[in-house]
């Protein structure tokens, strides 16, 4: 993981809904950023709660990808053959 730090902290917590598109990588690196930032205990309350929401996101997207993932290696074991399928929304569960 890189340590990137941003100048302004408030600047890097956003809880603007996110891209169903992104990368599991890329997700899981944004998380492990704001789990640092919490724990440096730095942050505001309002900034604390923004990052609080937006890491509860990025964990069900997470969550969601490995899902996804985990049913396609099943489906791959059961029929030697990768087949697509609808993952289900992680908040209907």
């Amino acid at each position: 993981m890189t340590n990137k730090k941003p100048n302004s902290t408030s600047a890097a917590i956003t809880t603007e809904e996110l891209d169903p598109e992104l990368p599991f990588e890329s997700a899981l690196e944004e998380l492990e950023q704001l789990v640092e930032q919490m724990e440096e205990g730095t942050l505001s309350l309002d900034e604390s709660l923004k990052a609080f929401e937006r890491g509860v996101a990025l964990t069900r997207h997470c969550s969601s990808a490995l899902s996804e993932a985990e049913l396609k290696v099943q489906a791959l074991t059961e029929d030697n053959e990768l087949v697509d399928f609808e993952a289900a929304d992680p908040d209907e569960r």
